[in-house]
Parts: C-alpha cells; sequence; structure tokens
C-alpha cells in the first residue's frame, strides 16, 4: 500500500514537471513565432525546453533517445532516395565533435559518416591528433544523403539541424570542429566564407567553434592541408592534447 502511494506521487510529480515543460515550451514557441528577440525564444531553447529531462522523465535526453525519435524519417524530401539515414558515430562523452555536411555515397550506403575517401582522409587527420574515432564524435548537417551529392536545400538544413543541435545538447562537447561552409556557417548562422570563418575559434551556445575545411575539399585541394593542420593544432593546444 505505501509502495502504491509512492508510485502515484512519482506519477502525479511527473506528470506536472511534464505539464511546466509543455507550458514554457509553448511559450517559447508563441515568442519565436512572433518575432521576439532576447528571450531565448529561438528554435533551439525552445527545442531545449521541449526536450529537457527526457519529456519529463527526470532524466537528461540521449543520443538514443534522438536516434529513436528519427525512426525512418520522412520529414524532407532527401528521404525519397536515400538507403539509409546516417545518424553519428563516435563517444556519446566526446569532448570533441566533428559537424560536416551530408552523407555521400558510402555513407549513405553504410549508414555511418564519413567512411568513403573524404573519411579516410579525416582519419588520417584524427590519428596526426593523436585521436581515434572512438575518442570524437562525428555527425553532419543533415542526416541523408542529397541526390548526387549536390548541396543541401535550406529547407532540409532547417529540417534535420533541430536533431544536431539536441545531438550536441546530449553530448555536451568542448569543442566543435565545423567541416566546410554548410557546417561552419549553419551552426554560426553566417553567410561568411569559409576561407574567412577558419583559422580562429567562433562561439556556438557557449561551446568552441573551430571552422575548417571539407576534408572532400582537401582530396581537390590539397594545398589546403596545411590550413587545416594549423586549424587542428588550435583545437588541441585548446583541449589539452
Amino acid at each position: 500500500m505505501i509502495e502504491k502511494v509512492h508510485r502515484v506521487k512519482r506519477e502525479i510529480k511527473s506528470q506536472s514537471l511534464a505539464s511546466v515543460l509543455d507550458d514554457v515550451g509553448n511559450t517559447l514557441q508563441f515568442m519565436a513565432d512572433a518575432g521576439c528577440r532576447g528571450f531565448e525564444s529561438d528554435a533551439f531553447h525552445y527545442d531545449m525546453v521541449h526536450n529537457w529531462g527526457g519529456h519529463g522523465t527526470g532524466r537528461p535526453e540521449t543520443l538514443n533517445d534522438i536516434e529513436k525519435e528519427l525512426k525512418d524519417c520522412r520529414r524532407c524530401g532527401l528521404s525519397k532516395k536515400r538507403t539509409k539515414i546516417v545518424f553519428g558515430a563516435g563517444c556519446g562523452q566526446a569532448r570533441l565533435v566533428f559537424v560536416g555536411e551530408g552523407p555521400g555515397y558510402e555513407e549513405d550506403k553504410q549508414g555511418k559518416p564519413f567512411v568513403g575517401a573524404a573519411g579516410k582522409l579525416l582519419n588520417r587527420i584524427l590519428a596526426a591528433m593523436h585521436l581515434s574515432r572512438d575518442d570524437v564524435y562525428i555527425c553532419n548537417i543533415v542526416k541523408c544523403r542529397p541526390p548526387n551529392n549536390r548541396n543541401p536545400k535550406p529547407e532540409e538544413i532547417s529540417t534535420c539541424v533541430p536533431f544536431l543541435e539536441r545531438q550536441i545538447r546530449a553530448i555536451k562537447p568542448e569543442c566543435i570542429c565545423a567541416l566546410g561552409k554548410f557546417a561552419a556557417q549553419t551552426l554560426l548562422d553566417e553567410k561568411t566564407p569559409i576561407s574567412r570563418l577558419r583559422g580562429r575559434f567562433h562561439m556556438y551556445h557557449g561551446i568552441r567553434v573551430m571552422p575548417t575545411y571539407h576534408p572532400a575539399y582537401l582530396l581537390r585541394n590539397p594545398g589546403s592541408k596545411r590550413d587545416v593542420w594549423n586549424d587542428m593544432q588550435q583545437i588541441m593546444q585548446h583541449l589539452g592534447f
């Protein structure tokens, strides 16, 4: 009987928390839709509140929670021709997260990020940093391959990026390396060319971000490898590697 009372109290408490979180989230969404600024009313903070504590379960949201929610995602047109969703891979408590643009042919086939030619180059970069893929987390702005490796469209990015934001919140990294134009400009909400963004740290919700050239770009422009290595050295110095 006593255990039953405690169980009911826990259920009431959980329901109350979930209700409060929903109310706060809905208010933030209303403010964002109304164009309010300065009240943390953007999509990032709305989504953070809405998912805080695993929807009122009393625990933080995990990568597994996010991946389960994606399931067989049909939220945008990229789902029509993809083979597999490429969620991300690596250490769920990584201090360093690499964010790319989107899956390519090999990634789409295997369901893993950076496993093609660009991925092999990324592996060599990690090895030079005395790291492995198990030490970091690797993901992309969009989770499905754009047809023929075209650039992702703005509506595809805006549909998919909330899942990336939730991944970052779940991992809580100390540093993010944005690989290429789309990753850097999306995370930093910038239109500045990657050539001008790279080489110095920027901030993303309190996390240091180092933009640099994408490994696929380096395959076409090997002369830029030194620039990327200089960027990696700054990351290593910041993290104490």
